[in-house]
């Protein structure tokens, strides 16, 4: 029964060994995976800040588009507004042409009626008359 126990003993002895070295490899791999997960919180971190710098990109493109849609609408209604000027200044163009034609005409026929008439002898005979 001593030997029994003996090999007992020494067979517990081994197993402690075995599993000492079981919770040392195990405490390591806990080790190591800790560490992975440290990196992966700090890489996640990091990954997060990326996107909201990206965000705030976005929002800056986004107003700066729409801030040059303004821009686009106002600088099309000024052109819309200086098309329409044209248009009105080319009415008045063709009118005044019109009106200037038609004054030479008239004036050309004021000038055959008077022709008629002697302007500068009339006005010695008023003149010798007073």
């Amino acid at each position: 029964m001593a030997s029994e126990v003996r090999s007992l003993a020494g067979r517990s002895a081994e197993a402690a060994k075995e599993i000492k070295a079981l919770i040392n490899v195990s405490v390591a791999t806990v080790e190591s995976g800790s560490k992975q997960v440290a990196q992966a919180g700090q890489t996640m971190g990091e990954i997060v800040s990326s996107v909201q710098q990206v965000t705030a990109l976005i929002s800056e493109i986004t107003a700066t588009s729409s801030e040059h849609g303004d821009g686009i609408s106002q600088v099309n209604q000024a052109v819309g507004n200086l098309d329409q000027m044209t248009q009105q200044n080319a009415a008045l163009v063709e009118e005044s042409a019109a009106a200037a034609s038609a004054l030479y005409e008239q004036a050309q026929r004021l000038a055959e009626v008077v022709s008629v008439f002697n302007v500068g002898q009339s006005s010695n005979r008023l003149a010798l008359r007073r």
